[in-house]
């Protein structure tokens, strides 16, 4: 059975009130009509505005429509244009991507997070400053822009131990360890404390230096003859310690360090340890060993992972038992090790994303391993200087021979060489050295 639609038009001659209509018959697949209407003639208008021209005997208008205009969401399928159908809502005028909001606050919180550590720092390095003999910080004067200009800092660490200790150094009362710390002269009840270690750190001015002096080291101290130079410590406390190595380098010290091993080991733990390159095994008992609650150390040649309390026994040690031949001078170099060994952790751009999170707690501890008149605005220039003026390796005072009662005797000529070395140019006064030097110089 055969069916036809009707398609209609309008203008039906024979029916003015029907519209012309067109047949199409469904059925086979062949379609018939029986008329076909021609199709519209395009428009040749410029393209600018709507043009319009009548289709003859069509009864309709051809509109064509602007060049380039295009309503919103044509070409989108209508799938990703509809809610919850893959579509995303389309932003707002001025409104700021997903993507850009998250990097922002982030940024922000990672601010607010350096404000706390530098905040942490700055308060912690205030307390330590006040803490220094006012005696020691008259003999000081540094410049405060201390990487513009390279000043010399004197490090001292004192053989004060904590009571009941049978390590080497003096068993010390609380007193005598607070006056240690703070560079006072010993009280008369409390046992003299000497200068353990004694470094000097030039810094700043794009350089970064330093160079141990042995604490048996001969030298005039002034007000109490020859002694060994650690000795000054005990008679005057930090002041007579800082005129003493001015003395003997011919040097001016512009700054000094006094440190607290306590804040030391915790300083050490909070930057997750360091790594420490032994050129030989070290072993030692120190504090009566582990069997009477102290700490024995076992290191092997090469690269050692150590914990606060490790490096600073390490520090402390003055007999290695792998080898009793050692002198001073091999203890000095490892505690330069161990600095340079604390520079590598906080400098590595490795450790950065760590050393970041740890930052308060960093702050906060750095400056308590330590007194010293450098406050929050010179100690971070040290730390931008080490950074800038890289590794100087290590470099201790070489003595030129042994005088009678043991002490260690340096020449001028060694002297003048390692404050050379040290500033990058001779010092600006004649070095005393040690007495009686030059007869014993090879």
């Amino acid at each position: 059975m055969r069916q036809y639609y009707r398609v209609m038009a309008p203008g039906d001659p024979e029916r003015p009130d029907r519209p012309e209509y067109n047949v199409y018959r469904a059925g086979s697949g062949r379609r018939g009509r029986r008329s076909e209407p021609k199709r519209p003639e395009r428009s040749s208008g410029s393209g600018d505005g709507a043009s319009e021209k009548p289709s003859e005997g069509r009864g309709y208008t051809v509109y064509k429509s602007r060049r380039g205009f295009k309503r919103s969401g044509e070409g989108v399928p209508l799938r990703e244009r509809l809610p919850g159908r893959g579509g995303s809502k389309p932003r707002g005028p001025g409104e700021t991507p997903t993507w850009r909001r998250v990097v922002k606050w982030a940024a922000i919180a990672a601010a607010v997070w350096l404000l706390i550590s530098f905040v942490a720092f700055a308060i912690s390095a205030q307390i330590q400053k006040s803490k220094l003999n006012d005696a020691a910080a008259a003999e000081l004067g540094g410049f405060p822009l201390l990487l513009l200009d390279g000043q010399n800092i004197l490090v001292i660490g004192t053989d004060a131990r904590p009571e009941g200790s049978n390590e080497g150094g003096a068993e010390t009362k609380p007193k005598c360890l607070e006056a240690a710390a703070h560079g006072d002269p010993p009280p008369s009840s409390c046992l003299p404390s000497r200068a353990d270690t004694l470094m000097v750190v030039h810094a700043g001015g794009g350089s970064f230096s330093k160079i141990s002096i042995p604490r048996d080291t001969l030298a005039s101290i002034p007000g109490e003859g020859d002694q060994r130079i650690n000795a000054a410590y005990a008679f005057g406390g930090a002041a007579l310690q800082i005129k003493t190595v001015e003395d003997f380098l011919g040097i001016d010290i512009n700054h000094v360090v006094i440190l607290d091993f306590a804040g030391f080991a915790d300083f050490i733990d909070s930057i997750g340890g360091v790594t420490v390159s032994l050129p030989a095994p070290v072993k030692s008992k120190i504090s009566g060993g582990s069997s009477n609650g102290g700490i024995t150390l076992k290191l092997e040649r090469g690269e050692n992972h150590l914990d606060g309390q490790q490096a600073l026994a390490l520090a402390r040690t003055r007999e290695n038992l792998k080898d009793p031949s050692e002198d001073d001078t091999d203890r000095a170099r490892r505690q330069q090790l161990i600095l340079q060994g604390i520079k590598n952790q906080i400098t590595s751009p490795w450790r950065a994303p760590i050393n970041f999170l740890r930052g308060p707690w960093i702050g906060w501890n750095a400056p308590k391993a330590m007194v010293s008149d450098m406050g929050a605005f010179v100690l971070p220039q040290v730390g931008l200087s080490a950074a800038i003026g890289g590794d100087s390796g290590t470099k201790i005072l070489v003595p030129s021979g042994v005088g009678s009662d043991g002490a260690l005797i340096v020449a001028q000529k060694q002297c003048r060489t390692a404050v050379k070395k040290l500033l990058g140019e001779p010092g600006p006064h004649p070095p005393k050295c040690s007495p009686g030097g030059d007869a014993v110089a090879p």
